[in-house]
């Protein structure tokens, strides 16, 4: 029944320097993973952009992955791809929420990223939301992703350097002073 309500989406953000994203997908469910990989990076080109993908064991794992990366690399933004979906036991609700938590405080911190991670209650589901014809999370996460990088280099004005600024167009060296007052 959902497929037959219309949403509606941004158009695609254009960029005037390249971006780079990381993809982190958690391949559980290798076939719906597949499918989201293909919708982002088929919306990451769409815009003119980059990408790498990594894989990691898990949902859980996916936020720890871009938070190394954004410390250690130099990527615009993030897509986040995994399954997860609803077994007998309580797991379910520690991995989708602990992921989703994760990836938000990363956002919160100004990261750029898009969730792709679904949560759901059967394979069926899970398919409806990977297929590339279809809803495709993975498009949309990537499709998220840039529309928060285009948001940041807009409002992103080149930052002051923190520390000494000289006075002018002048440098002084500390041991020439003119005044013998200032160091």
């Amino acid at each position: 029944m959902a497929a037959a309500i219309e949403h509606y989406t941004l158009d695609r953000p254009s960029f005037d320097k390249p971006v780079k994203i990381l993809i982190v997908v958690a391949p559980y469910y290798k076939d719906i993973a597949d499918q989201m990989i293909a919708g982002a990076r088929a919306e990451i080109e769409a815009c003119g952009g980059t990408h790498d993908l990594i894989e990691v064991p898990g949902a859980l794992e996916v936020p720890t992955a871009i938070g190394i990366a954004e410390r250690l690399s130099s990527f615009d933004g993030y897509v986040a791809l995994g399954c997860v979906i609803r077994g007998e036991t309580t797991h379910y609700e520690t991995v989708c929420n602990d992921s989703s938590r994760g990836i938000t405080l990363l956002g919160l911190q100004g990261l750029c990223i898009g969730n792709g991670i679904l949560t759901v209650e059967n394979m069926a589901q899970a398919q409806a939301r990977a297929e590339v014809a279809g809803q495709n999370k993975g498009g949309g996460a990537a499709a998220a992703a840039l529309h928060l990088i285009a948001l940041s280099r807009k409002w992103g004005a080149q930052r002051k350097g923190v520390g000494f600024v000289p006075h002018g167009d002048e440098y002084q060296i500390a041991s020439a002073s003119k005044d013998p007052d200032i160091a």
